[in-house]
């Protein structure tokens, strides 16, 4: 598992996991698992740093490695 800051700047942002699964187009359990530092597909973390309206070259604030 790798730690990463996506909890933290979902808060920040003021959206719930379901907010944020809606706009990434993911569902609830992906971001849940995400959050706790699962790993997932290059897509997924596209999609969700997309949905925070985060430069995909600004990766490394949400996604540590």
């Amino acid at each position: 598992m790798s730690k990463n800051n996506l909890k933290k700047i979902r808060e920040a942002l003021l959206l719930s996991k379901s907010e944020l699964a809606r706009k990434a187009g993911l569902s609830t359990l992906t971001v849940d698992r995400i959050e706790q530092g699962y790993t997932c597909r290059v897509d997924t973390k596209r999609k969700i740093l997309h949905a925070l309206g985060i430069k995909v070259s600004d990766k490394n604030k949400v996604f540590s490695g």
